[in-house]
């Protein structure tokens, strides 16, 4: 007999388990459900805000998966428990937010061409289609067309303590242009956005458990706490950009509003909540404005206020068609492919608030910012 080939591979015998077949289901996975996963190998911030992103997509896709007329009580633990702990890492509620939603869940696709909506994906989507994906990625341009005005801030703040006058009527300038691009990239909603769409089936995907009356006693996280937990929904509002110039520009808003805002800060990643509270604690422009008797300053400050009041005006006309007329044509409606109006949340937004008060409220006080100059 020929002694056997070195190179011969003995076959191994056949069996099952190599295959990931399973004894007792065969093709079926046995124990399907998600295991407690552990937190423990995210590495750096990134890593554990993409699991809060992902996290926060599947609670919201749990709790609202059958509509507002049953959403789910309980978080399961599996799910709860590493939902909370990668929360309390960076320092975010355990529910979906705006720096869920839109400032961590976009992507360039080519990263050489500009930033513009046709070369812009979502990471994680809900029900609503491209309505819902154009939603995510204009409020991304819209975080984008920001960016000059977060650097006139700090451009401003600088000047002040130097001081400027000259860098200072700059960065003012540049605000103002800012905001005027803000307004004009909001308005790409109406391009992309169905109203009806967005009423009936996007919207409860961002709705939360306070002062929701589809669940008004909230939601109990498994296996953290045997009480209900209670947290706002995603909301425009936790936005940081407006924060930072209202704080800039020194508007101060009614006492309502003023703390519904300010509750919308934990909602922020904490370094940006910490920006805001940095530019509150810096010398007031208004006042030194004032003081200065510089009449091109004062002009450019309140060229900032109206940009800022035009936009706000401009969001009141736009929450006004996509929640309060699309919820008059959602009430006459026949029965058709999109689920019935969302009633609990009729006149509320996503964050809670009676949205149309709350939006006109902030806008009239934001009018009465503009300096005259005395004498």
């Amino acid at each position: 007999m020929e002694p056997q080939s070195p190179n011969l591979k003995t076959t191994p015998s056949l069996t099952l388990g190599r295959f990931h077949i399973s004894e007792d289901y065969g093709f079926l996975l046995p124990s399907p459900l998600m295991p407690l996963l552990s937190c423990q190998f995210l590495t750096d911030y990134r890593e554990q805000r993409l699991a809060h992103l992902i996290l926060s997509f599947i609670t919201m896709g749990y709790v609202w998966q059958e509509g507002e007329t049953q959403p789910k009580e309980v978080l399961p633990r599996n799910l709860a428990l590493p939902f909370v702990e990668v929360s309390r890492s960076v320092g975010l509620p355990p529910i979906l937010t705006h720096s869920d939603l839109v400032l961590a869940n976009w992507t360039a696709r080519d990263p050489g061409r500009p930033l513009e909506i046709r070369n812009l994906d979502t990471i994680f989507s809900f029900p609503g289609g491209e309505s819902l994906r154009d939603f995510i990625l204009v409020t991304v341009l819209v975080e984008n067309a920001a960016v000059p005005g977060i650097k006139a801030l700090v451009q401003a703040v600088n000047a002040i303590l130097q001081p400027s006058p000259d860098s200072l009527l700059q960065a003012l300038q540049r605000l103002r242009l800012s905001i005027q691009d803000i307004t004009g990239v909001l308005g790409q909603m109406h391009d992309y956005v169905d109203p009806d769409i967005f009423y009936a089936v996007i919207r409860i995907f961002l709705s939360g458990w306070k002062d929701n009356p589809a669940m008004p006693a909230g939601l109990i996280y498994e296996g953290v706490s045997n009480e209900p937990l209670r947290y706002s929904g995603g909301s425009a509002a936790q936005s940081t950009v407006l924060h930072a110039f209202d704080e800039f520009l020194g508007i101060h808003h009614s006492e309502e509003s003023a703390d519904f805002l300010h509750k919308m800060r934990d909602y922020m990643p904490p370094s940006h909540k910490a920006f805001v509270e940095e530019i509150h604690s810096a010398p007031s422009l208004r006042d030194h404005i004032l003081s200065s008797g510089n009449g091109q300053l004062l002009a450019a400050y309140n060229q900032c206020v109206e940009a800022l009041v035009a936009l706000r005006s401009y969001h009141i006309a736009m929450v006004t068609k996509y929640l309060i007329t699309a919820a008059a044509r959602a009430k006459g409606r026949r029965p058709s492919q999109l689920p019935g109006p969302p009633r609990a949340l009729e006149e509320r937004g996503t964050g809670g608030t009676m949205v149309l008060r709350f939006l006109k409220s902030v806008r009239d006080k934001t009018l009465d910012a503009i300096l005259h100059q005395s004498g």
